[in-house]
C-alpha cells in the first residue's frame, strides 16, 4: 500500500472542489480555467484566447471574520474581468454581497479623472452548494440589466452567473458543458471524477490536476487547514443560530404570556380573574411557541431543506410546515 510523505495514505484521498482552496488551486491550471470559463460563457474552449489570473488577497467580511474569502479573479481578452467564488454554506445576504464586490471590481478599473470608456465588462460567478432560489428547480442562471417592461437587455457591462450545485438534475447523457462542470465541482469520490473525466478533455485535465494536488503534502495540509476553518466557522454560525432561536423562543414566550395576561385580566372582569389569567397564559405560551417554530422552519428552508425534510426533522405534519413557511 503506497503512502505519501509524512505517512499519509494517498490511495483513496482526493480533494473536493467545493472546498474553496481546492477550487482556487484548480483554476491555476490554464487549460482547466479555459474549459470552465468557456462553459460559463457558452463558448467553445478554443475561442477563449486569454485567461490571465489577477492576484487576489484573502478577503475579509469584517475585522472579526477569521475565515475570509478565497476568490479567483481572471482577466479575459479585451480586458473583461471575471470573478469566481465557491460558497458551500448558506449566506443570508449573498445577493447584496455579490453586487457590492462586483461593483468594486467594475469601479476599480479606472482612477479618478480617467474616462468611463475604459470600463470593461465585469462578470461575477457564484458557485453555491446551497439553494439560493427556492421557488424553482433551475440550477444555473445568467442575470443582466434589462428593461423591466420589454425585457430587452440594457447593457452587458455587468453580469451575474449563479450556479446552484444542490439543484443539479439527474445525470443526462446529452447535458451541456456547464452542467458537466457543475457535476464535477460537486463530485465526492475518485470514481465519480474518473467517469466525468472520460467525457470532456478539460474536465479530464481538472481531474489530473486534482490528483496532483491531492498528492502534494503541502497543498494537502493547506487544504485540510482551510477545510477545518470552514467547518469551525459553520459550527460557530450554527451555535449562534441555535442560541438566537433559544433567546427568541424565550422572549416570544415572555411577550406572549404578558400579552395573554393582559387579555386574561380584561376578560377576568367578565368571567373571573383566575380563569382569565389561566387562559391568557395558555394563549401566550402557544403564540410564543408558534413564533419560535416558524423561525426554525424558515431557517431550515433557507438552509436548503425541503418542506418534507423539515416536517420529518421536526416531527410535524407537512401542511403545518407549509403553513408556517407561508405565514
Amino acid at each position: 500500500m503506497s503512502k505519501q510523505k509524512g505517512g499519509r495514505n494517498s490511495d483513496n484521498f482526493i480533494m473536493l472542489p467545493t472546498v474553496d482552496f481546492c477550487f482556487k488551486e484548480l483554476m491555476q491550471n490554464p487549460k482547466v480555467r479555459k474549459g470552465f470559463i468557456a462553459a460559463i460563457l457558452g463558448k467553445a474552449p478554443e475561442t477563449i484566447r486569454r485567461t490571465t489570473l489577477v492576484p487576489t488577497a484573502l478577503r475579509k467580511e469584517s475585522e472579526e471574520d477569521k475565515l475570509g474569502i478565497l476568490d479567483v479573479l481572471v482577466e479575459l481578452e479585451g480586458g473583461a474581468k471575471m470573478n469566481m467564488e465557491m460558497q458551500v454554506s448558506y449566506f443570508d445576504c449573498w445577493t447584496n454581497r455579490v453586487l457590492f464586490y462586483l461593483g468594486k471590481i467594475y469601479t476599480g478599473q479606472i482612477k479618478e479623472g480617467e474616462d468611463y470608456d475604459k470600463l470593461r465588462k465585469c462578470i461575477h460567478v457564484s458557485i453555491l452548494d446551497f439553494v439560493h432560489f427556492p421557488k424553482d428547480k433551475k440550477c444555473c442562471r445568467k442575470i443582466v440589466f434589462c428593461d423591466a417592461e420589454s425585457g430587452e437587455q440594457y447593457t452587458d457591462l455587468m453580469e451575474l452567473h449563479i450556479l446552484e450545485l444542490k439543484k443539479l438534475p439527474p445525470e443526462d447523457q446529452s447535458e451541456d458543458g456547464l452542467i458537466r462542470w457543475m457535476r464535477f465541482l460537486r463530485g465526492k469520490s475518485r470514481k465519480e471524477f474518473e467517469e466525468m473525466a472520460k467525457k470532456d478533455e478539460y474536465i479530464e485535465e481538472a481531474y489530473n490536476e486534482l490528483k496532483k494536488l491531492s498528492l502534494d503534502e503541502q497543498k494537502r495540509l493547506e487544504y485540510e487547514l482551510r477545510q477545518k476553518a470552514v467547518r469551525d466557522h459553520n459550527m460557530m454560525m450554527k451555535s449562534a443560530e441555535k442560541r438566537g432561536l433559544e433567546i427568541g423562543e424565550k422572549r416570544g414566550l415572555e411577550i406572549g404570556e404578558k400579552r395573554g395576561l393582559e387579555i386574561g385580566e380584561k376578560r377576568g372582569l367578565e368571567i373571573g380573574e383566575k380563569r382569565g389569567e389561566k387562559r391568557g397564559i395558555e394563549i401566550g405560551r402557544k403564540q410564543g411557541e408558534r413564533i419560535a417554530l416558524k423561525r426554525i422552519v424558515e431557517n431550515q428552508i433557507k438552509a436548503g431543506k425541503s418542506a418534507e425534510e423539515t416536517a420529518e426533522l421536526l416531527g410535524l405534519d407537512l401542511q403545518e410546515v407549509k403553513g408556517l413557511a407561508e405565514e
